[in-house]
């Protein structure tokens, strides 16, 4: 016997909508990175008193990448039930709604550049150019410093070798102190240079734990070491 179902109810119809949005993020490890990195960005956007234009382009990128992960993912469901084997045209769908999502990211990436680099580069330029009249050669001294505390920590736990593995991760490390060195050295174009040396920093980081070399955790702790030595010599030697 049949039971046939009627039309959901509207508040059916919003909990099967929930129901959908927390299966995602239970399942797909980039959903949950964009529902962090959207409450770090509207976080940030209330701190620094953003205008309300600059507040809706933010909400407007930030849906925009979210609805983009849900539709990959829910392609990338479709397509595993509807064939078992492998297809190229399978394959195709997959790729190009992955490539809805990577669009849809580098959008909300560069929006949120425009927003926050002005207020960003204003509050932190008193400080910044404080520091950046220390000589060049703290930023040599500061890496080399780096290597030593890296070597050491990793003789102290017994984890790994100098240049694989272990507490800390020793690119991370090195990485990120030059990220801070370059922030704290340029004068031109500062903010942008800064940024690009960030996001190289963080390449550098995700191919060590991707690698399998390092976890999340050395790396976060190597990163966060190599900049606060930096800073912290900058600060007392500048």
């Amino acid at each position: 016997m049949i039971v046939r179902r009627g039309t959901p109810s509207l508040l059916e119809s919003f909990n099967f909508a929930l129901e959908g949005i927390i299966h995602v993020l239970r399942t797909q490890r980039n959903m949950r990175i964009h529902f962090a990195a959207a409450a770090a960005v509207l976080v940030a956007a209330v701190a620094i008193g953003v205008s309300r234009i600059e507040l809706i382009a933010l909400l407007l990128a930030i849906a925009f990448v979210l609805i983009a992960e849900m539709i990959n993912t829910a392609i990338e469901g479709a397509v595993d039930v509807s064939t078992t084997s492998f297809d190229p045209n399978a394959k195709l769908a997959k790729d190009i709604a992955a490539g809805s999502v990577l669009i849809a990211t580098v959008n909300a990436i560069a929006i949120g550049y425009l927003v926050f680099s002005r207020a960003v580069e204003e509050r932190s330029s008193r400080l910044l150019t404080r520091l950046a009249d220390a000589p060049a050669r703290l930023t040599l001294i500061a890496l080399v410093l780096t290597i030593i505390i890296v070597i050491t920590t990793k003789a102290m736990t017994h984890r790994g070798t100098p240049l694989r593995g272990g507490l800390p991760s020793g690119h991370a490390a090195l990485a990120f102190a030059g990220w801070m060195a370059i922030t704290l050295f340029i004068e031109e174009q500062r903010f942008f240079a800064s940024s690009l040396t960030f996001g190289l920093a963080l390449l550098v980081a995700q191919t060590r734990v991707e690698s399998g070399i390092h976890s999340a955790l050395e790396v976060t702790y190597g990163g966060l070491l190599g900049a606060l030595t930096t800073l912290v010599l900058y600060q007392f030697l500048a």
